[in-house]
């Protein structure tokens, strides 16, 4: 199984509190995907974050429907957690959120290790592709919000 790995990241002008507390909120996932996945949070709110919370979601990628549901397995605000996928259409999927202090603001970084099936051919020709848009519009949109 071939683990490919994609890292990102935002600096923004605010402080690493105020950026973490934007993060805690699983609703705030909502803002940070872009409408093209009709992303949606299943689970019942208030969402809790803490390690060990479940959480579900419903999406649409290529006019497929997809469920997913994520653990937070290490919550250390305000700097990191780390979600997996307990479900969903990745082989593997461990999203890291790092939030650093940088220069007077907060660098915010995404680094995703995943697998999927059908490898390579898959890889290459959808999975890469959509996630670099997916983590484009996050990238942007954190940028827009805490501008």
């Amino acid at each position: 199984m071939k683990i490919h790995t994609l890292q990102t990241e935002v600096w923004v002008p605010r402080p690493r509190e105020e950026v973490f507390e934007f993060f805690s909120r699983a609703e705030n996932l909502e803002t940070l995907t872009p409408h093209w996945l009709h992303f949606s949070i299943l689970s019942a709110s208030p969402i809790e974050m803490k390690a060990g919370t479940r959480i579900r979601y419903r999406l649409r990628l290529h006019a497929i429907p997809l469920r997913w549901e994520s653990e937070i397995k290490v919550w250390e605000p305000p700097y990191r957690f780390v979600d997996e996928q307990t479900s969903g259409p990745y082989r593997r999927w461990i999203h890291e959120h790092q939030f650093l202090e940088h220069e007077g603001g907060t660098k915010v970084q995404d680094t995703v290790q995943y697998s999927v099936i059908g490898d390579l051919l898959v890889h290459r020709l959808l999975v890469a592709p959509d996630l670099s848009k997916i983590f484009d519009f996050r990238r942007q949109k954190v940028a827009e919000i805490f501008r």
